[in-house]
């Protein structure tokens, strides 16, 4: 397809067809940004995860221990290489047993998975004062940390 030839209108269009037909497809929960949608599915697909109702606080999904799962995905492009997560409200409720990270690349391909037990997030996180939240930034060095599980290729094979 010729994306020079629409306007900037129809091309907002598209995306918005785009997003109807993931949504219908069982891909899309929410009409907020696609990424953690997709993150969230790929996530109970591929680990067994029961994702919660969309209105919870502090958790996504419950894996077959009973365990509550935060999951956060961060899309890396050449405009923007950061791997700052969105941010984690009220840490200090301890929400989540669980946080999975996802990095993907600029055309939603998983590059990078883990699993990460709370207390890591919260030794490693940052309270950041202007938004009241905690900042993550999934660091290659957070696959060497005892207690974290690469679930990368799991992932993968659920795409």
């Amino acid at each position: 397809m010729n994306f020079d030839s629409l306007s900037t209108r129809e091309l907002l269009a598209l995306y918005a067809s785009l997003l109807d037909a993931l949504r219908s497809r069982g891909v899309l929960r929410s009409a907020n940004n696609p990424l953690a949608d997709y993150a969230e599915n790929l996530c109970e697909r591929a680990m067994g995860w029961k994702l919660v109702k969309k209105s919870t606080a502090g958790h996504d999904a419950i894996d077959a221990e009973g365990r509550k799962v935060e999951i956060k995905a961060r899309r890396i492009t050449a405009e923007n290489g950061s791997r700052q997560l969105s941010a984690i409200r009220a840490i200090e409720l301890q929400r989540f047993d669980f946080l999975a990270a996802i990095l993907f690349d600029r055309e939603f391909g998983i590059i990078r998975a883990a699993l990460i037990p709370f207390a890591i997030v919260k030794e490693l996180g940052k309270l950041s004062a202007h938004t009241n939240s905690w900042r993550f930034i999934l660091r290659d060095s957070i696959w060497e940390l005892p207690g974290v599980e690469d679930i990368t290729e799991r992932l993968k094979a659920a795409e």
